[in-house]
Protein backbone atom coordinates (compact mmCIF):
# COMPACT_ATOMS: atom_id res chain seq x y z
CA UNK A 1 0.00 0.00 0.00
CA UNK A 2 1.35 3.44 -0.99
CA UNK A 3 1.64 6.53 1.19
CA UNK A 4 -0.94 8.27 -1.05
CA UNK A 5 -3.48 5.49 -0.46
CA UNK A 6 -2.86 5.73 3.29
CA UNK A 7 -3.40 9.51 3.21
CA UNK A 8 -6.64 9.13 1.24
CA UNK A 9 -7.79 6.46 3.72
CA UNK A 10 -7.01 8.83 6.61
CA UNK A 11 -8.93 11.69 5.00
CA UNK A 12 -12.00 9.57 4.23
CA UNK A 13 -11.90 8.10 7.75
CA UNK A 14 -11.67 11.60 9.24
CA UNK A 15 -14.58 12.86 7.11
CA UNK A 16 -16.79 10.03 8.40
CA UNK A 17 -15.73 10.64 12.02
CA UNK A 18 -16.42 14.38 11.74
CA UNK A 19 -19.89 13.99 10.26
CA UNK A 20 -20.75 11.25 12.78
CA UNK A 21 -20.70 13.76 15.67
CA UNK A 22 -24.14 14.91 14.53
CA UNK A 23 -25.50 11.36 14.39
CA UNK A 24 -24.06 10.67 17.85
CA UNK A 25 -25.71 13.79 19.27
CA UNK A 26 -29.14 13.37 17.66
CA UNK A 27 -29.18 9.59 18.19
CA UNK A 28 -29.70 9.83 21.95
CA UNK A 29 -33.14 11.47 21.97
CA UNK A 30 -34.80 8.20 23.04
CA UNK A 31 -31.96 5.91 24.19
CA UNK A 32 -28.95 6.11 26.51
CA UNK A 33 -25.32 6.53 25.41
CA UNK A 34 -24.27 2.93 26.14
CA UNK A 35 -27.31 1.51 24.35
CA UNK A 36 -26.46 3.71 21.37
CA UNK A 37 -22.84 2.51 21.35
CA UNK A 38 -23.77 -1.14 21.91
CA UNK A 39 -26.08 -1.23 18.88
CA UNK A 40 -23.88 1.06 16.80
CA UNK A 41 -20.72 -1.01 17.21
CA UNK A 42 -22.52 -4.35 16.88
CA UNK A 43 -23.88 -3.16 13.52
CA UNK A 44 -20.32 -2.14 12.62
CA UNK A 45 -19.16 -5.66 13.53
CA UNK A 46 -21.88 -7.22 11.34
CA UNK A 47 -20.88 -4.95 8.43
CA UNK A 48 -17.18 -5.89 8.56
CA UNK A 49 -17.36 -9.62 9.42
CA UNK A 50 -18.44 -10.89 5.95
CA UNK A 51 -15.41 -9.08 4.47
CA UNK A 52 -13.14 -10.89 6.96
CA UNK A 53 -14.36 -14.25 5.65
CA UNK A 54 -14.02 -13.11 2.03
CA UNK A 55 -10.58 -11.51 2.15
CA UNK A 56 -8.61 -12.43 5.27
CA UNK A 57 -9.53 -15.87 6.58
CA UNK A 58 -7.09 -17.55 4.18
CA UNK A 59 -4.25 -15.32 5.50
CA UNK A 60 -4.58 -16.47 9.13
CA UNK A 61 -2.21 -19.42 8.76
CA UNK A 62 0.70 -17.28 7.54
CA UNK A 63 -0.02 -14.27 9.80
CA UNK A 64 -0.42 -16.30 12.99
CA UNK A 65 2.22 -18.95 12.36
CA UNK A 66 4.31 -17.84 15.34
CA UNK A 67 2.69 -15.17 17.50
CA UNK A 68 -1.10 -15.14 17.83
CA UNK A 69 -0.85 -14.17 21.53
CA UNK A 70 0.61 -10.72 20.71
CA UNK A 71 -2.20 -10.11 18.21
CA UNK A 72 -4.85 -11.03 20.81
CA UNK A 73 -3.26 -8.86 23.50
CA UNK A 74 -2.88 -5.81 21.23
CA UNK A 75 -6.39 -6.27 19.82
CA UNK A 76 -7.85 -6.31 23.33
CA UNK A 77 -5.93 -3.13 24.25
CA UNK A 78 -7.13 -1.45 21.05
CA UNK A 79 -10.73 -2.55 21.70
CA UNK A 80 -10.58 -1.40 25.32
CA UNK A 81 -9.14 1.98 24.27
CA UNK A 82 -11.87 2.35 21.66
CA UNK A 83 -14.57 1.43 24.19
CA UNK A 84 -13.34 3.93 26.79
CA UNK A 85 -12.78 6.73 24.25
CA UNK A 86 -16.15 6.28 22.54
CA UNK A 87 -18.05 5.77 25.83
CA UNK A 88 -16.65 8.95 27.39
CA UNK A 89 -17.31 10.90 24.20
CA UNK A 90 -20.88 9.60 23.91
CA UNK A 91 -21.76 10.30 27.57
CA UNK A 92 -20.13 13.74 27.27
CA UNK A 93 -22.56 14.69 24.48
CA UNK A 94 -25.33 14.61 27.10
CA UNK A 95 -23.62 17.48 28.94
CA UNK A 96 -21.82 19.51 26.27
CA UNK A 97 -22.43 20.51 22.67
CA UNK A 98 -21.04 19.08 19.43
CA UNK A 99 -18.57 21.94 18.92
CA UNK A 100 -16.97 21.52 22.35
CA UNK A 101 -16.90 17.73 21.96
CA UNK A 102 -15.17 18.03 18.57
CA UNK A 103 -12.61 20.48 19.98
CA UNK A 104 -11.71 18.57 23.13
CA UNK A 105 -11.59 15.25 21.26
CA UNK A 106 -8.69 16.53 19.14
CA UNK A 107 -6.64 16.84 22.31
CA UNK A 108 -5.32 13.46 21.19
CA UNK A 109 -3.23 15.47 18.73
CA UNK A 110 -0.76 16.66 21.42
CA UNK A 111 -1.25 13.59 23.64
CA UNK A 112 -0.04 11.08 21.01
CA UNK A 113 3.43 12.62 20.43
CA UNK A 114 3.81 13.32 24.16
CA UNK A 115 3.19 9.65 25.00
CA UNK A 116 5.54 8.53 22.23
CA UNK A 117 8.17 11.03 23.38
CA UNK A 118 7.91 9.95 27.03
CA UNK A 119 8.16 6.26 26.27
CA UNK A 120 10.69 6.81 23.44
CA UNK A 121 9.11 4.22 21.19
CA UNK A 122 10.18 6.14 18.10
CA UNK A 123 11.66 9.46 17.06
CA UNK A 124 9.32 12.35 16.24
CA UNK A 125 10.01 14.83 13.46
CA UNK A 126 10.20 18.40 14.80
CA UNK A 127 7.37 19.50 12.45
CA UNK A 128 4.87 17.63 14.64
CA UNK A 129 5.06 20.22 17.43
CA UNK A 130 4.13 23.38 15.42
CA UNK A 131 1.49 21.29 13.65
CA UNK A 132 0.00 20.32 17.02
CA UNK A 133 -0.17 23.99 18.07
CA UNK A 134 -1.87 24.98 14.81
CA UNK A 135 -4.43 22.17 15.16
CA UNK A 136 -5.30 23.16 18.73
CA UNK A 137 -5.68 26.85 17.79
CA UNK A 138 -7.85 25.79 14.85
CA UNK A 139 -9.97 23.53 17.04
CA UNK A 140 -10.51 26.36 19.52
CA UNK A 141 -11.63 28.73 16.75
CA UNK A 142 -14.11 26.17 15.43
CA UNK A 143 -16.05 26.05 18.68
CA UNK A 144 -17.52 29.57 19.01
CA UNK A 145 -16.21 29.03 22.51
CA UNK A 146 -15.78 32.51 23.94
CA UNK A 147 -16.89 32.32 27.57
CA UNK A 148 -15.85 28.74 28.21
CA UNK A 149 -15.97 26.95 31.51
CA UNK A 150 -14.79 23.38 31.52
CA UNK A 151 -18.04 21.60 32.21
CA UNK A 152 -18.52 17.95 33.12
CA UNK A 153 -18.99 17.01 29.47
CA UNK A 154 -15.81 18.79 28.42
CA UNK A 155 -13.84 17.01 31.15
CA UNK A 156 -15.17 13.64 29.98
CA UNK A 157 -14.14 14.37 26.38
CA UNK A 158 -10.62 15.39 27.48
CA UNK A 159 -10.31 12.12 29.43
CA UNK A 160 -11.63 10.29 26.36
CA UNK A 161 -8.91 11.94 24.24
CA UNK A 162 -6.34 10.04 26.30
CA UNK A 163 -7.90 6.74 25.21
CA UNK A 164 -8.22 7.88 21.57
CA UNK A 165 -4.46 8.49 21.83
CA UNK A 166 -3.70 4.99 23.10
CA UNK A 167 -6.01 3.61 20.39
CA UNK A 168 -3.97 5.37 17.70
CA UNK A 169 -0.65 4.29 19.27
CA UNK A 170 -1.63 0.62 19.73
CA UNK A 171 -3.05 0.54 16.18
CA UNK A 172 0.26 1.94 14.89
CA UNK A 173 2.07 -0.96 16.62
CA UNK A 174 -0.21 -3.76 15.42
CA UNK A 175 -0.31 -2.70 11.75
CA UNK A 176 3.48 -3.06 11.59
CA UNK A 177 3.25 -6.67 12.79
CA UNK A 178 0.10 -8.03 11.12
CA UNK A 179 -1.64 -7.41 7.80
CA UNK A 180 -5.19 -8.10 9.03
CA UNK A 181 -7.01 -4.74 9.06
CA UNK A 182 -10.51 -6.21 8.58
CA UNK A 183 -10.03 -8.78 11.35
CA UNK A 184 -8.76 -6.09 13.71
CA UNK A 185 -11.66 -3.81 12.74
CA UNK A 186 -14.23 -6.55 13.41
CA UNK A 187 -12.61 -7.61 16.69
CA UNK A 188 -12.39 -4.11 18.15
CA UNK A 189 -16.01 -3.27 17.27
CA UNK A 190 -17.18 -6.52 18.88
CA UNK A 191 -15.23 -5.72 22.07
CA UNK A 192 -16.84 -2.25 22.26
CA UNK A 193 -20.30 -3.69 21.58
CA UNK A 194 -19.92 -6.30 24.35
CA UNK A 195 -18.66 -3.86 27.00
CA UNK A 196 -21.30 -1.27 26.04
CA UNK A 197 -24.08 -3.89 26.14
CA UNK A 198 -23.06 -5.00 29.62
CA UNK A 199 -23.27 -1.46 31.01
CA UNK A 200 -26.47 -0.66 29.05
CA UNK A 201 -28.24 -3.73 30.43
CA UNK A 202 -27.32 -2.74 34.01
CA UNK A 203 -27.88 1.03 33.93
CA UNK A 204 -30.14 1.78 30.94
CA UNK A 205 -33.42 0.59 29.43
CA UNK A 206 -32.77 -1.56 26.38
CA UNK A 207 -36.08 -1.04 24.52
CA UNK A 208 -36.39 -2.19 20.91
CA UNK A 209 -38.96 0.42 19.85
CA UNK A 210 -36.85 3.27 21.25
CA UNK A 211 -33.78 1.92 19.47
CA UNK A 212 -35.71 1.82 16.17
CA UNK A 213 -36.61 5.51 16.60
CA UNK A 214 -32.88 6.29 16.34
CA UNK A 215 -32.13 3.75 13.60
CA UNK A 216 -30.93 6.27 10.99
CA UNK A 217 -28.36 7.79 13.34
CA UNK A 218 -27.33 4.33 14.56
CA UNK A 219 -26.85 2.97 11.04
CA UNK A 220 -24.72 5.93 9.98
CA UNK A 221 -22.62 5.86 13.14
CA UNK A 222 -22.48 2.05 13.06
CA UNK A 223 -21.80 0.99 9.49
CA UNK A 224 -19.75 3.99 8.36
CA UNK A 225 -18.05 5.24 11.55
CA UNK A 226 -18.06 2.25 13.92
CA UNK A 227 -17.31 -0.14 11.09
CA UNK A 228 -15.56 1.09 7.97
CA UNK A 229 -13.97 4.30 9.28
CA UNK A 230 -11.94 2.38 11.86
CA UNK A 231 -10.83 -0.08 9.16
CA UNK A 232 -9.79 2.93 7.05
CA UNK A 233 -7.83 4.18 10.07
CA UNK A 234 -5.93 0.87 10.16
CA UNK A 235 -5.15 1.10 6.42
CA UNK A 236 -4.08 4.73 6.92
CA UNK A 237 -1.65 3.89 9.71
CA UNK A 238 0.11 1.33 7.50
CA UNK A 239 2.26 4.12 6.06
CA UNK A 240 1.69 7.01 8.48
CA UNK A 241 3.28 7.02 11.93
CA UNK A 242 1.00 7.74 14.94
CA UNK A 243 1.90 11.41 15.59
CA UNK A 244 1.33 12.67 11.99
CA UNK A 245 -1.75 10.40 11.77
CA UNK A 246 -3.24 12.08 14.85
CA UNK A 247 -2.73 15.48 13.20
CA UNK A 248 -4.54 14.35 10.03
CA UNK A 249 -7.38 12.86 12.11
CA UNK A 250 -7.80 16.28 13.78
CA UNK A 251 -9.53 17.35 10.55
CA UNK A 252 -12.63 15.72 12.02
CA UNK A 253 -13.22 19.08 13.77
CA UNK A 254 -13.31 20.79 10.36
CA UNK A 255 -15.67 18.19 8.90
CA UNK A 256 -17.90 18.34 12.00
CA UNK A 257 -18.20 22.13 11.61
CA UNK A 258 -18.96 21.91 7.88
CA UNK A 259 -21.55 19.16 8.52
CA UNK A 260 -23.21 21.26 11.23
CA UNK A 261 -23.39 24.18 8.76
CA UNK A 262 -24.80 22.01 5.94
CA UNK A 263 -27.15 19.73 7.88
CA UNK A 264 -28.13 21.82 10.92
CA UNK A 265 -27.90 25.20 9.17
CA UNK A 266 -25.41 26.54 11.71
CA UNK A 267 -23.70 29.72 10.50
CA UNK A 268 -19.97 29.66 9.74
CA UNK A 269 -18.38 32.93 10.92
CA UNK A 270 -14.86 34.23 10.31
CA UNK A 271 -13.51 32.40 13.39
CA UNK A 272 -14.83 29.07 12.10
CA UNK A 273 -13.20 29.64 8.72
CA UNK A 274 -9.92 30.64 10.39
CA UNK A 275 -10.12 27.48 12.51
CA UNK A 276 -10.45 25.33 9.39
CA UNK A 277 -7.49 27.18 7.86
CA UNK A 278 -5.25 26.64 10.93
CA UNK A 279 -6.02 22.91 11.08
CA UNK A 280 -5.41 22.51 7.35
CA UNK A 281 -2.07 24.32 7.76
CA UNK A 282 -1.17 22.02 10.65
CA UNK A 283 -1.98 18.92 8.61
CA UNK A 284 -0.01 20.13 5.58
CA UNK A 285 3.00 21.08 7.72
CA UNK A 286 3.11 17.64 9.34
CA UNK A 287 3.17 15.95 5.93
CA UNK A 288 5.21 18.34 3.75
CA UNK A 289 8.04 19.51 6.03
CA UNK A 290 9.54 16.02 6.52
CA UNK A 291 9.43 15.47 2.73
CA UNK A 292 11.09 18.84 2.01
CA UNK A 293 13.81 18.25 4.62
CA UNK A 294 14.44 14.75 3.26
CA UNK A 295 14.72 16.07 -0.29
CA UNK A 296 17.33 18.71 0.57
CA UNK A 297 19.28 16.82 3.24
Amino acid sequence: MSKTTSLLSALLCTFIWGTTFIAQDTGMDNIGPFTFNAVRFFIGFLAITPLVFLFELKKYKSEFKSDIKTFINLTFLIGLSLFLGSALQQVALLYTDVANAAFFTIFYVPIVPIIIFLFKRTSIHWSVWPSVVLCLIGGYLLTNFYDATVRLGDSLVILGALFWSTHIIFTGIIVKKYNLPLTLGAAQTLIVALFSSLIALIYEEFIYLDIMKEINSILYAGILSGGFAFVLQIYAQKNISPAPAAIIFSLEGVFATIAAWYILNQVLDINNLLGCFFILCGVLLSQLLPLIQKKYS
